[in-house]
């Protein structure tokens, strides 16, 4: 008997690149599944320090009467 073929590779580079190969669609935020839970842990504090964009220009202009209440230096 005839030996029977065990693999060819014939046509599959032209079928894989006649729609083009793309790249998968990245996510605009990762999931955290399966990450590190050490980091995810400090993650959930350092997030918890974040401040919103309200409450610093609030502490900008609290910052900014303090600075005008003292008096102005004297260069000689």
């Amino acid at each position: 008997m005839a030996k029977s073929k065990n693999h060819t590779n014939h046509n599959q580079n032209q079928k894989a690149h006649k729609n083009g190969i793309r790249k998968p669609d990245r996510n605009r935020y990762e999931s955290t599944r399966g990450m590190c839970q050490k980091f995810l842990r400090n993650l959930r504090f350092a997030k918890k320090g974040n401040i919103s964009q309200e409450e610093a220009q609030k502490r900008f202009e609290e910052r900014k009467e303090e600075r005008a209440k003292q008096p102005k230096p004297i260069f000689l």
